[in-house]
């Protein structure tokens, strides 16, 4: 590996920036302490900052020269409501959040770029540091955009990344087009008439139209989207009756949508309302159907990709970046995406052997209460920015 020596020696200091984040979580919107932690090093550092973009969101700005040209890279801030499991030195300190998604390490990674960029400011343009709150299911970027972020800092591309437990420390991996799936929820409300289990004539039963809605959902994947298109529709909730003996009124179904298309998230939510309410009337009931969309599926921009696939190849060997496997997991990178050109990629997070004594008994996996950041990549994932950075602005486009 090809690293940045002033990263490396400032490796240490940064990773005790890390642990203090890890320490201190804090959930979507509520990340008060952590931007401040953000904003009062990069200051430090000589950077200017600009707050308030999606409430708690912090950009940094690193100029140099007189080039118009600007590059923007993107880290997540925010937490998990879940209760930790470990109980090394740097375990959450507040019951019920923890950082089980990495994005205290991601954010440490851009930190440590951010430092060296300052510092040498070898390239003739504009790096935006974006530091974004509310990945977690609150669409921080959604609200980044919305509050002038491309408009008070307009970039040709935007890079982010994500680390991937099980993949080597060392290795990167990517791929050009849909690489994290769209996320949506719906709910559907069955009402019936309840009556006397023993008696079930008398009522109008949502149960056995539930059952049906369940089974037919199926059918829309394997019926009515093509077979070469990926669609997942998941039911996770049914809630229904209060006792054993009684028919209950109402019986509501809940679950998730995930496609890579828009195209086959519209067709999935048409033929899913239709199904809904035809089964619903054929057994005598009603339904009420509500279908949210929450983040758009994340699709990589083709010569953006490239452009990352050899940077991070000139850091670790082309041999250690590898082709990404799509996940049906969400990213709300998407939003990012759908305005400007840019690349998703993903940095080998290692299979939970860096986790110091007194970490959970589970494995070191994403939304785990035993997960823990590698702070091992905190030197990688800072040269790789800053190759990204200095490459794109340093390239004739």
């Amino acid at each position: 590996m090809r690293l940045i020596e002033s990263i490396l020696a400032d490796a240490a200091s940064i990773t005790t920036l890390r642990r203090d984040i890890h320490a201190h979580p804090e959930l979507c919107f509520k990340e008060e302490r952590t931007s401040d932690l953000i904003a009062k090093a990069l200051t430090d550092w000589g950077i200017p900052v600009h707050r308030g973009l999606g409430t708690t969101g912090v950009v940094g700005i690193v100029k140099n020269g007189s080039s118009a040209r600007a590059v923007g890279l993107r880290a997540d801030i925010d937490a998990l409501p879940i209760q930790e499991g470990n109980t090394f030195a740097h375990a959450s300190r507040h019951a019920g959040k923890m950082h089980a998604c990495g994005h205290d390490g991601h954010t440490a990674m851009l930190l440590a770029a951010a430092k060296h960029l300052a510092k040498h400011r070898n390239f003739d343009g504009t790096v935006y540091l974006v530091f974004q709150p509310a990945e977690e299911g609150g669409g921080g970027a959604r609200e980044m955009i919305q509050d002038g972020l491309f408009d008070k800092f307009p970039m040709e591309a935007m890079f982010g990344a994500h680390n991937w437990p099980g993949m080597q420390v060392g290795q990167f991996a990517l791929k050009s087009g849909p690489c994290y799936a769209s996320s949506n929820e719906f709910e559907i409300v069955i009402r019936g008439k309840g009556a006397h289990g023993a008696m079930p004539h008398l009522g109008i039963d949502p149960v056995p139209a539930a059952c049906a809605m369940v089974q037919g959902f199926q059918t829309i994947i394997s019926r009515n989207k093509r077979p070469i298109d990926t669609g997942v529709i998941s039911v996770t909730m049914i809630h229904t009756g209060e006792a054993t003996n009684v028919i209950p009124e109402a019986c509501t179904i809940e679950g998730t949508v995930r496609t890579f298309t828009m195209d086959v998230l519209d067709l999935i939510e048409q033929r899913m309302q239709a199904m809904a309410e035809a089964t619903a009337l054929a057994y005598g009931c009603t339904a009420e159907f509500r279908f949210k969309r929450n983040y758009p599926p994340t699709i990589n921009h083709e010569a953006e990709t490239a452009f990352a696939r050899r940077v991070l190849g000139e850091v670790v060997g082309p041999e250690n970046v590898q082709e990404f496997e799509p996940t049906m997991g969400a990213e709300d990178f998407s939003y990012y995406l759908q305005k400007i050109p840019g690349c998703y990629f993903m940095i080998g997070n290692g299979d939970g052997a860096h986790r110091e004594g007194g970490h959970g008994l589970g494995p070191c996996m994403l939304h785990n209460p035993s997960y823990d950041f590698n702070d091992d990549l905190i030197p990688l994932g800072a040269t790789a920015w800053v190759r990204i950075a200095e490459q794109w602005l340093n390239t004739p486009r």
